[in-house]
């Protein structure tokens, strides 16, 4: 991160915070940083925050992506970004937003697993032709593609590397990014669905929305559920809490499973690509702070290795 970006988001969010009026109780201190990796900074001040969006950031699909954030149509179910815009450093695009207060990563018994599978099922059921368009394609199988390329660079070497390439090897063409259909009509798609990526909005105490649209864009619904389906099928994530988040999805009549009692036929192929992705990225990680895998990266890599033993005819079963 750099001082000129965090100027230019400074301003951002003071403007989108007070845009008529010269003060608020927030200018007597420090704007906060709320987040700060290469594909996005945040900073917030007081009531609103300003995002910095990834490096290469399209100008078309990201202006589509903005206007589907705000459309009626989605109105409870993302948070809609304020009028505010501008450009950084490099001409990285910058876009205000509204702050809402995250899930507390100390309170694992309150994570909205339910209201996010709820969430998710609205936004699946939206009627793609009443939205603002071009609509571009949402982004998942392209970060597995990323993540597969930054393991090679940073970690190609790790012996727990070839189990990740041979996982990948053997995923279908469709969740690699290789063509093929979807297995369901396709469905206006968060992208990266995970805890992180939902606020309670007017904070603190409002109800939960989806943040976060840079991955926004018509796919496979069944790719936001992969993230859960994979760490449940890691033992990342308990039993009962996948069965709470999985029935609230198909109650509240998500697309993405269409038989309920079958959950894996559709779930099955993007659970395994999460799982490579993960995988992937936790080799980089650890490799970039000069470690071995921890506990729960090394969880997710005996999955990779479990998905890269599997035989032909299991490979649409049950979770790896």
């Amino acid at each position: 991160m750099t001082a000129a970006l965090v100027r230019s988001l400074s301003r951002l969010a003071r403007t989108a915070a007070h845009p008529a009026a010269p003060a608020c109780p927030a200018c007597g201190s420090a704007d906060e940083t709320l987040a700060d990796r290469p594909d996005g900074t945040v900073v917030r001040h007081g009531d609103a925050v300003a995002k910095a969006h990834a490096p290469g950031t399209e100008a078309g699909p990201h202006a589509v992506r903005l206007a589907v954030a705000g459309h009626p149509a989605l109105a409870g179910v993302l948070l809609a970004p304020l009028p505010e815009r501008a450009t950084g450093p490099a001409g990285r695009p910058l876009s205000a937003w509204p702050y809402g207060r995250p899930v507390d990563p100390a309170d694992p018994e309150a994570a909205p697993w339910e209201q996010a599978a709820v969430l998710l099922a609205r936004m699946h059921r939206v009627d793609p032709g009443v939205l603002p368009g071009p609509l571009p394609p949402m982004r998942g199988p392209l970060k597995l593609a990323a993540a597969l390329a930054r393991m090679e660079r940073e970690a190609g070497g790790h012996p727990a590397a070839a189990e990740v390439r041979r996982a990948w090897r053997g995923l279908p063409g469709t969740v690699r990014g290789a063509g093929g259909r979807a297995p369901v009509p396709a469905a206006l798609c968060h992208g990266d669905l995970h805890l992180g990526q939902l606020v309670r909005h007017p904070a603190p105490d409002g109800p939960w929305v989806l943040i976060d649209v840079d991955d926004l864009g018509l796919g496979d619904p069944a790719w936001d559920l992969a993230r859960p389906a994979a760490w449940f099928a890691a033992g990342l994530l308990a039993p009962d809490v996948w069965l709470r988040f999985l029935g609230a999805y198909t109650d509240a009549g998500g697309p993405a499973v269409p038989d309920p009692a079958d959950p894996w036929r559709t779930l099955d192929a993007p659970a395994r690509a999460l799982t490579v992705q993960t995988a992937a990225l936790a080799l980089a990680r650890a490799a970039a702070a000069g470690r071995e895998p921890d506990e729960v990266e090394r969880a997710v890599l005996d999955a990779c290795t479990r998905i890269g033993t599997l035989a032909p005819e299991l490979e649409r079963g049950a979770p790896s």
